[in-house]
């Protein structure tokens, strides 16, 4: 009864509910879907948009959503654009960049090492130690902010580079997902793997590494754009300018201007915008099929 009804309302025989290529009985979920795609595009198709656009465009009234003569200006005007200390653009683009590579490797190496060993070791306090971290997860990051200054503060990290990365490297989430996606690798790969006189070290890089690659893209995807968006530890841990990043210069570009210059800097706050967002869209469009495999596996739904 419901295989027929199926087939009547679908016009599928034989192919499954999901068909390997195309088929007409298809068309109604893209009528359904391509509007609400385009519908969703709109906020980036905007943020591009207002990224070259002169001012006029930009105070036009009524508001243009598309930009009618798109300039370069914008950028021209960001790249050469000096802090009120003198430091340029170009620096907290590049402190940025340097933190947020750096930050996304050793947070795979710690949360997949820590991982590892959770599931697939065997020792005391194991349990206690994962419920620990599960506890974790319940506490936002402004719960904390105060204990985590302190501890920041008796480890002479203020002022110094390491404030943007070592903090970030206690991930919580990013360890229960690579916990929670271990478990499904069966014992026994890891049993053959001793029985041949692999150590663990062999274990961890040739066999556990390349079965959950899905997560670690995952663990790729949160820790960046933590770290890329990140303008808290530049506000609440450094006083030198050179050593602050491009998410805490966004937030100052009009802050305090008036008049002419709070028009120019809408401009410039736009391209900014724009070099902020991109990043975050290009990684998650290359990796978010990754995502999607991580959460079947954790048992997120």
């Amino acid at each position: 009864m419901k295989r027929n009804w199926f087939r009547r309302f679908t016009g599928v025989r034989n192919r499954g509910i999901n068909p390997q290529g195309f088929h007409v009985s298809q068309i109604k979920f893209y009528l359904l879907l391509l509007p609400l795609a385009v519908f969703m595009l709109l906020p980036v198709v905007f943020i591009v948009s207002s990224a070259f656009k002169p001012p006029d465009e930009l105070y036009a009234y009524p508001p243009r959503f598309f930009v009618i003569h798109p300039t370069f200006k914008n950028f021209t005007d960001l790249f050469s654009k000096f802090s009120n200390s003198g430091v340029p653009v170009s620096r907290y683009l590049f402190n940025s960049i340097v933190i947020t590579l750096v930050a996304v490797a050793a947070s795979i190496l710690v949360s997949s090492t820590a991982a590892y060993a959770l599931s697939k070791k065997r020792f005391r306090l194991k349990q206690t130690l994962f419920a620990v971290n599960t506890v974790a997860l319940m506490f936002v990051p402004i719960a904390v902010t105060i204990p985590r200054f302190l501890v920041i503060e008796r480890l002479n990290l203020l002022d110094t580079f390491w404030v943007h990365i070592l903090p970030g490297l206690a991930m919580p989430v990013g360890l229960f997902l690579l916990k929670q996606f271990m478990d499904s690798i069966p014992n026994e790969v890891i049993e053959a793997a001793q029985i041949d006189g692999a150590s663990d070290l062999q274990i961890y890089w040739r066999i556990v590494l390349p079965m959950i690659r899905p997560a670690i893209a995952t663990i790729a995807i949160l820790t960046f754009q933590a770290a890329w968006n990140n303008a808290e530890t530049s506000t609440l841990y450094i006083n030198a300018e050179s050593l602050k990043t491009f998410a805490f210069y966004l937030g100052t570009l009009t802050t305090g201007a008036t008049g002419a210059n709070a028009v120019a800097g809408q401009g410039i706050a736009a391209a900014a915008a724009l070099i902020m967002f991109l990043p975050n869209l290009v990684v998650f469009i290359f990796l978010q099929s990754q995502v999607m495999s991580t959460m079947s596996h954790s048992g997120l739904k």
